[in-house]
């Protein structure tokens, strides 16, 4: 039962982890990749629909990324949607495909972006940490239900200790590389 318990929190703790990793992905960091349009929703008739499900979008360059819709009524959409986002880029539309220039990051808008990431690296040190949390008063319950001895209890701890310990290094190295991508200039 213990090693059942570990081994579901190790598996929901790398999920933690290529979820943050997912999240940094979105992050600008003055390079056109579609990943950048990755956490937009768009309002298509009264459903919040991801982007990538409504439209193809593509790097023509590496300032340039093209967003062409598969319904062409819903251009004017999605163009609401990419301005009221936080990814800081104005669409340009010609009728057929929307245009979005990626312009060079100010310093002040690095800085911007750096908070941002630091954010996004807490929430999945957070996530990580709820993890531990729920693994632990779960074998807690078997300590108390007297299913385990506290010998084994003490061990397993030690284990999902050391579980969220690598997470977290990871989760930080992977911020680490990140904002030294966004202040490379």
């Amino acid at each position: 039962m213990i090693e059942e318990l570990l081994s579901d929190a190790d598996e929901r703790m790398k999920k933690t982890v290529d979820s943050t990793k997912g999240e940094f992905s979105s992050v600008r960091t003055g390079r056109a990749t579609p990943h950048l349009l990755d956490r937009i929703t768009v309002d298509y008739y009264g459903a919040m629909t991801p982007l990538a499900q409504m439209a193809n979008v593509a790097t023509t360059d590496a300032r340039t990324l093209t967003v062409t819709p598969y319904d062409k009524s819903v251009m004017a959409s999605i163009e609401k949607a990419i301005l009221e986002s936080d990814v800081g880029l104005t669409p340009s539309n010609d009728g057929n495909v929307i245009r979005l220039n990626i312009p060079d990051l100010t310093e002040e808008r690095r800085k911007e972006l750096v908070k941002v990431i630091h954010g996004v690296a807490e929430d999945g040190r957070i996530a990580v940490r709820n993890v531990r949390r729920d693994v632990m008063a779960d074998l807690r319950e078997l300590k108390k239900d007297g299913e385990t001895g506290a010998d084994d209890e003490h061990r397993a701890e030690t284990s999902l200790q050391n579980l969220t310990d690598e997470a977290i290094r990871e989760i930080d190295s992977l911020l680490k590389g990140k904002e030294e991508e966004i202040l490379e200039v």
